[in-house]
Formats: C-alpha cells, sequence, structure tokens
C-alpha cells in the first residue's frame, strides 16, 4: 500500500522544528531511564520519575460529550445526538469548549499536586465505531451508521479538542476501537473479525483513515476483539495500515485490561501469560497499557521476548506526546494554561448544550400540524413516563455532571408557568429495572427499638473506614451529591468513606429493589450479609438487588461508600418500593389534561457498554430486539386510547421500532440522551421556539428479524447502505416546521473517471417559517456488485434560511465518493450510469415529486480508475 509518511520531510520542514527538539528530548529521558523505570511510563498509571523530574500521570480520561467522570462539567447531548445534529461546524463549537474546559481542569488539578485518573490531558474520545447494528448497546456512543458522517463530524471534533497551536496540543485526542468493533458486547474479548475486503474499506476503516490524515489525531485506542486471527492490540497488520500507510504518528493506547485478553481463559488465549502478551502488543505497536500487564514487560526483556530497544520507540512516542502537551514546559510557554477555571458549566457553555440539545433533535411524525402546541391555550399538561424526570437519562454515559440539568418535566414546568404541569411515572421503563428513589426516613431506624428514625453515619478522614469516625452524626436518609464540596469544612473533599448503620423496616410485605449509587466504590450489607458491591469509578451506575422484606421485621443495615481521588460524590441508597398504582396515576392526570406528553424510551441503566442487566430485552448491554419495553406499550395504547391531543418523546441511544406509536400517536420527537438542557430543548421544540431539524444517524427498522444476526460482521442487510428493505425511518430523516424546495441542479452529465466534480443547487424555504435545513447529497451506483453499497451520503451540510429565503449552494465530490472495492481490496472508480440525489432526506418517489428532493443522472466514462490506498 502507498501513502508511506517520509519522516525525513517531516523533520526537515521548518514548521516542524519544535517537532524536531521534543524527539530529541524524549529520546534524552529515555536514554536515562533504567529498564524498571521505562516499563513504568507505559502503563496508564505512569509514576513519577523523580531524578528526572518527570511527575506521575494518569493517562485516563474521557470527554465523549462533555469532560466526564471529573466532576463539575458542560453535559452536551449523548454522541449519537451529535450525529443527528448533521453540523460540522457545530461539533467544532463544542469540541471548543469541551477543550477549554478539560485545559481549566487539568491546571486546576495540578495547582494541587492532583494528577490521578480523570486529570490529565489526554482522551479516550471519540468513539468512531460504526452503528452497524441497532442492537449494540454502545452504539449510543458513536456518531452512526455511516462511515462518511462519522468520518466527517470526527475531524471537527478532534481538531476542536487537539487545537490550533503549531507547538502544543491542547489535548491528546483518541479515534477508538480500531478495528472491526461494534458488538456483541458479551464476545468482545474473544471475538475474531474477518471482514471481507470490501466491507473493511467500504465501512470498517475509511473514517479511521480520515481522522489520521485529516485530523490528525494523536492517538489511537486498539479494541478487544481480534482482526484476521490476531488480537487488534497485538495485530502488527493494523500497526502497519496506521503507520505506514495512513502516516498515523501519534501512539497506540490499548483498550483497558485488553491484553491480558490474550492470555486468559475463555478470552482469545494466543499466548501463555503477561509477559508474552505484553512482548506481542508492543512488538505490534501497542505502547501504552490501560490494564496491568505491562510491568510484565521487565522480565520479558529478560527472557528474551523483546528488546529493551524495542520498548524505546514506544516510550520515546509516550513522552513525545506529554512533551506536546506541554507537560513538562515552562510556565507560560502554553497559551491554554491561560484558560480560566470559571469557564466550566459557565452561562455561555450551558447556553451551547442548549443550542446543541435544539439541534440534535429529530421530529419523526407531525400529523396535521400537532405541532407546535400553543403554550398560551394550555391550562393542564399531564407529563407521563419515568424518563421524564430522570437525570441519568439526560447524561447518557461518559458524562460529567452539569450544575443546572433541566429534565423534560422541569422544562415544561418553566416553558408554562402559569398551567396546571400535572407527573406521573405511569409503568416501569422495562419490567425489572426499578424506579429508584432514596430510601425514605420513614423505614429507617437507628436501632431495633424504632424510636429514632434515621441512620447512624461514621465519616472518616480516609478511604478505608478506619480508626475512629471524625464526625458522628444521624443523617435521616442517604441521598447526597457533594460534587467538590465536601461533607465538612474540615475534610479531603475527594478522599474520605462513610459508613451507615442502622434498622430497615418496612409496613408492607413484597419485593423491594434495595440498591446504591456512589462514585467511587459502595457496599451495601443486609442481616449483615452482603447484599452488593460496586468497586468502579469507570462506570459509575446504580446497581441493585430484589429482596423480600415482611412487614413489621428488622432488618439490619449496612452501606458503605468510599470517595477516593475523584472530583464528584455521589453516595445514594436507593430502593424501590412495591407500587400498585402507577398507571392509574398516568391515567388520571391524562384524562384531565388539554394535552399528554409520554417521556419513553429506554435508559443507559439498560443499554451500554458490558453490563449486568436481568431485564426482559436486553443482554449485558444490548438489546435483543428493538421494540420499546412492553410496560411502555401498555400503558402508551391506554392514554391514546382516551383521545386526548399527545404528543411522544423518545428519549434512547439506538433505534426503536415503534411501528404501532407510528400508526396512532399523532405526534413523535426523537430527543436521544440530550444532555444538561434537555428539558428545554424538548419544550422549546414542542412548543415551537425551536423549529426542529436534526437528522437520524442511524436507520429505525420496523423489525430486528429485518437484518442478518447481530455477530454476523458482514455489512449486508445492514444500514441504509446495504438494507434492501422498507424502514420505519430512514438514515437522514426528519422533519421540520417549515419545508423547502430544490430546483436548479448545475453538474457535469458525463464525468471522467478519477475527476472530482462540483454541485450546484437552489434550495428555497417555501413553508413561512425560520428554518434550518440539511442538505444531504447521495450517490447511487446501479453498476454496484452485492458486496458494495448501492447509495452512499457524499455530501451534506445544515443551513439556516430565513422564511422564503433563497440560496444557491455549492458542493464538491471528491472523486473517493464515487470509488467500489473489488475482490482483490482494490479501490476503484466504474464507468457507467450513476444518479445524484440531493434533498432535505434520502430519493423517494413523493419527495421528488414535492420538490424537496431532486435526482440527477449522470455518467462516468473513460476506463476503470485504480485510487490510491
Amino acid at each position: 500500500m502507498a501513502c508511506k509518511n517520509n519522516n525525513s520531510e517531516v523533520n526537515s520542514n521548518p514548521q516542524n522544528k519544535e517537532q524536531i527538539n521534543f524527539n530529541q528530548k524524549a529520546k534524552d529521558l529515555v536514554a536515562q531511564m533504567t529498564l524498571e523505570e521505562k516499563v513504568s511510563q507505559m502503563s496508564y498509571e505512569s509514576p513519577a520519575i523523580e531524578r528526572l523530574n518527570i511527575p506521575e500521570y494518569n493517562w485516563w480520561n474521557e470527554c465523549l460529550h462533555g469532560v466526564g467522570r471529573a466532576g463539575r462539567a458542560t453535559v452536551f447531548p449523548q454522541a449519537i445526538g451529535l450525529a443527528a445534529m448533521f453540523d460540522k461546524n457545530q461539533m467544532s463549537k463544542i469540541s471548543n469548549i469541551i477543550s477549554d474546559e478539560a485545559r481549566a481542569k487539568h491546571h486546576e488539578f495540578a495547582s494541587r499536586g492532583k494528577r490521578g485518573i480523570y486529570q490529565g490531558l489526554t482522551y479516550w474520545t471519540p468513539n468512531i465505531n460504526i452503528f452497524r447494528d441497532p442492537r449494540w448497546g454502545r452504539g449510543m456512543e458513536t456518531y452512526g451508521e455511516d462511515p462518511y458522517l462519522a468520518g466527517e463530524l470526527a475531524v471537527r471534533f478532534i481538531k476542536g479538542l487537539q487545537g490550533d497551536d503549531p507547538n502544543y496540543l491542547k489535548l491528546v485526542a483518541t479515534a477508538k476501537h480500531f478495528a472491526v468493533h461494534s458488538g456483541p458486547e458479551v464476545d468482545r474479548h474473544r471475538f475474531n473479525a474477518e471482514p471481507s475486503p470490501q466491507d473493511f474499506l467500504n465501512t470498517y476503516s475509511p473514517h479511521f483513515e480520515k481522522v489520521v490524515k485529516e485530523a490528525g489525531v494523536y492517538s489511537i485506542m486498539c479494541a478487544y476483539n481480534s482482526y484476521n486471527g490476531k488480537p487488534c492490540c497485538g495485530n502488527k497488520e493494523l500497526d502497519n495500515l496506521l503507520r505506514e500507510d495512513w502516516g498515523f504518528n501519534g501512539y497506540i493506547v490499548s483498550d483497558c485490561w485488553a491484553i491480558r485478553d490474550f492470555y486468559d481463559e475463555g478470552a482469545h488465549e494466543i499466548t501463555k501469560d503477561a509477559k508474552e502478551a505484553s512482548a506481542m502488543a508492543v512488538k505490534a505497536g501497542t505502547d501504552l497499557n490501560c490494564g496491568n500487564s505491562y510491568p510484565a514487560l521487565v522480565e520479558a526483556v529478560k527472557d528474551g521476548l523483546i528488546t529493551e530497544e524495542e520498548l524505546d520507540v514506544s516510550l520515546e512516542r509516550l513522552v513525545v506526546a506529554r512533551l506536546k502537551l506541554g507537560l513538562f514546559a515552562p510556565e507560560g510557554a502554553v497559551k491554554f494554561e491561560e484558560i480560566p477555571y470559571d469557564v466550566i458549566d459557565s452561562e455561555l457553555h450551558r447556553l451551547a448544550a442548549l443550542e446543541t440539545a435544539r439541534k440534535s433533535i429529530v421530529l419523526l411524525k407531525n400529523d396535521n400540524n400537532t405541532l407546535p402546541l400553543n403554550k398560551e391555550k394550555i391550562k393542564k399538561i399531564a407529563v407521563i413516563g419515568s424518563n421524564a424526570d430522570d437525570l441519568e437519562v439526560l447524561l447518557g454515559n461518559y458524562n460529567g455532571y452539569p450544575s443546572e440539568p433541566i429534565t423534560p418535566l422541569l422544562g415544561f414546568q418553566e416553558k408554562l408557568p402559569n398551567a396546571e404541569v400535572s407527573y406521573a411515572v405511569g409503568c416501569k421503563l422495562a419490567e425489572g429495572l426499578p424506579i429508584f428513589e432514596a430510601i425514605p426516613n420513614s423505614v429507617l431506624f437507628t436501632d431495633n427499638s424504632l424510636t429514632k428514625k434515621g441512620l447512624n453515619a461514621e465519616y472518616f478522614d480516609n478511604i478505608a473506614l478506619e480508626g475512629s469516625p471524625k464526625y458522628k452524626q444521624i443523617d435521616e436518609t442517604v441521598d447526597f451529591v457533594w460534587r467538590t464540596t465536601p461533607p465538612f469544612e474540615d475534610f479531603s473533599y475527594d478522599s474520605y468513606s462513610v459508613r451507615w448503620t442502622g434498622t430497615l423496616s418496612v409496613e408492607k410485605t413484597g419485593n423491594y429493589a434495595l440498591g446504591g449509587e456512589a462514585f467511587s466504590s459502595m457496599k451495601l450489607f443486609l442481616d449483615d450479609k452482603l447484599l452488593m458491591e460496586r468497586n468502579d469509578v469507570h462506570h459509575p451506575k446504580k446497581i441493585y438487588e430484589y429482596v423480600k422484606l415482611e412487614a413489621g421485621k428488622t432488618y439490619k443495615i449496612r452501606f458503605e461508600c468510599v470517595q477516593n481521588n475523584t472530583e464528584h460524590s455521589i453516595m445514594r441508597l436507593l430502593w424501590e418500593a412495591p407500587k400498585d398504582n402507577l398507571e392509574k396515576e398516568a391515567l388520571s392526570i391524562a384524562k384531565e389534561a388539554d394535552v399528554v406528553v409520554l417521556c419513553m424510551g429506554i435508559s443507559p441503566l439498560l443499554e451500554g457498554e458490558e453490563m449486568k442487566v436481568k431485564v426482559d430485552g436486553f443482554s449485558g448491554g444490548d438489546r435483543v430486539n428493538t421494540k420499546l419495553p412492553k410496560t411502555q406499550t401498555e400503558l402508551i395504547k391506554k392514554i391514546a386510547a382516551l383521545g386526548k391531543p399527545t404528543v411522544l418523546v423518545l428519549l434512547n441511544g439506538s433505534a426503536l421500532s415503534i411501528n404501532w406509536e407510528n400508526k396512532n400517536i399523532p405526534a413523535i420527537i426523537e430527543a436521544w440522551y440530550p444532555g444538561q438542557a434537555g428539558g428545554t430543548a424538548i419544550a422549546d421544540v414542542i412548543f415551537g421556539d425551536y423549529n426542529p431539524a436534526g437528522r437520524l444517524p442511524v436507520t429505525f427498522y420496523k423489525d430486528i428479524n429485518d437484518i442478518p444476526a447481530f455477530s454476523d460482521y458482514d455489512m449486508k442487510g445492514k444500514t441504509y447502505r446495504y438494507f434492501k428493505g422498507d424502514p420505519l425511518f430512514e438514515f437522514g430523516y426528519g422533519l421540520s416546521y417549515t419545508s423547502f424546495k430544490y430546483s436548479n441542479i448545475k453538474m457535469q452529465s458525463t464525468i471522467e473517471a478519477g475527476d472530482d466534480f462540483t454541485v450546484e443547487i437552489d434550495v428555497e424555504n417555501i413553508g413561512g417559517l425560520k428554518g434550518e435545513e440539511v442538505v444531504q447529497l447521495y450517490i447511487n451506483n446501479s453498476n454496484a456488485d452485492e458486496y458494495n453499497p448501492h447509495k452512499t451520503l457524499v455530501a451534506f451540510d445544515r443551513i439556516l434560511f430565513e422564511s422564503d429565503e433563497k440560496k444557491t449552494l455549492k458542493f464538491k465530490i471528491d472523486k473517493e465518493q464515487l470509488g467500489t472495492v473489488n475482490s482483490d481490496g482494490e479501490k476503484v472508480i466504474q464507468p457507467g450510469s450513476y444518479s445524484l440525489s440531493v434533498g432535505g432526506a434520502q430519493a423517494s418517489e413523493d419527495r421528488i415529486s414535492r420538490g424537496s428532493v431532486i435526482v440527477k443522472e449522470f455518467t462516468i466514462s473513460g476506463d476503470i480508475f485504480q485510487l490510491p490506498m
């Protein structure tokens, strides 16, 4: 393969003089290290080497849709919602905001000697895997199912994170997970992906290539799974593709504990131990280990499995990265140090979160102009659904913690100050998933006498619950979110532990869900038996177990939480008590309302990364089907039978087969996991203060049986590029409160194979309202064989139009967009007949007749043209 990076040319470029200094400085530092010191710096928890003035550094950080897991931050919509904007400029804007907050937080941490996890400048973001199947629980972290859309958005996001300084990186961005990684979660530690050349080059790799070549992404995370028989993090073929063919010159980091999969029983089992696995990974180009395998490299060198010189190659890459971040630079050398701490979750950033949430919302259905609603005429509104007032559903996963989150319920309350806004949960989100609330004071007692309510609290100024507690008191409930404020002024705010003890006694016999939530670690005991524990700062979610409690019986309860080097403190003792009247409450308020808003969907407690989910329809973080859970559909049908004006708001991270709802509910909105301002944005759309223009970045299928099995990584039959059936809602679909007409298309009728070309089109807002249009251009290639897409997105832009405004737009189509892949793995352009569609969605007879899409036939002439690899 061609396009090799010429290091001598790079180093001879005068603009790269600083880079030469970084490389030499890295060589000098590495040369002074002992073997043990070198190995220590190749793990994500890199200790200080004081004699060389190298400070401690933790490489792990997240900023998927805002700075994650490091306390207060602006939280934008989940990544799938960012993709739904189809807005490259907005991606640049929010990634600049995120990197500003990341820099400000890092410098504040460093000023206090804090250099632990989630406190550095190397971010393991973005996740650009293709959302090839709606069952994948982590698909919500991606930019959807189309590699062109994903690549274009990722380039903007990465550039915003890494900054524009010629010498220093603002942050290091990490494109993950390379390669062919997209579920099922249960198989990710042992699955071997063997894609066809067509699928690899058409779907699984082009967006990774784009972020290397166009964004200069400085880090790549290799995936858990194997690729063509070797684990991705031990696969020299993938390293060669990145470095030799694409010119990648950064470092590669393993997914967390992926090296252990090389030798763990039941995983890849390709090596016998950590020594062999670590040597294999480093030889294959994996420079940094997230995990605990690389310490074995000391013995691996001594045993001759790898040389110290081979370690130096990886280590120098890592040191250069730290140098380019300015981590060893003198004070004042890096302009990003000047970003003030008060930018974090500032008013300006909150407004950007609102703007982004609005842009991410997709209007799926609006029969008879049900929307927008007239807020002046509504006196009573019923808001129904457990997603209406759930912070977790706002924030998604890999999230930070905003200071002023707005749930949909709060959004409606603020939008309608003079109306009666009633709320009812109505039903469980899914059978088996509790509706959590803090265990109330009415059932908690200090001892078995049941005379004093509350729990005995012991606060320790250490993380081990050791010694005598510094403070003792009675807490009425355990429902604390302390953020950066410690429970007591003389506590270390991010390093303490708490034990609550007492008695639990309920008035009603039944099955109760007992659980908790804490950011660092927690344990819950019932009658001195461990009921559950979680020790995972990486995926802090609620955990629970169902237990039968008898009325009047006393149960000893003990809840222990540890706050360990994290800024945001959550300690909550939760439950779900038996409830028989959820549906009755919902129907009651719906009958009295002028309009009903149903906030349904799914939750990050059901879909996500390798989760222990015990709910029908979900498995290990993935989904078994794409239906709404039965609990919701049953309630929706009963609400619809009332005949009230009804709006369905979906909050979820993946496609839903809402077939009945689409036939019977007049207005449907897709809001994703919308971030901190989601409630305001949803209310703005429903009441016409914002005209929606979001588009689906994934296909909504009618039935999961319409596509091949989840474990089938062949692209045939999946995503809009290969799906031959009739979708419920197609990729690129989304409605507006206004309408647009396309006309006067100008492009060549004949294009020479190997030439780029331009398209000109007139677009006019004819609907009488100001609004944005997402202009989408698709190439249709009737000559493509069954292994290549017959249709693919080749350009898009999101553009604002005043009422009755007309604009002439121009798009350049790169010849690469016309390519197909032959069985030899060569990218070629075939001569023959093609067509181009331009419009606010994919082409259909109805849209063409209405003028909202226009189609142009054209011919590619000449011989077969081979594209460079």
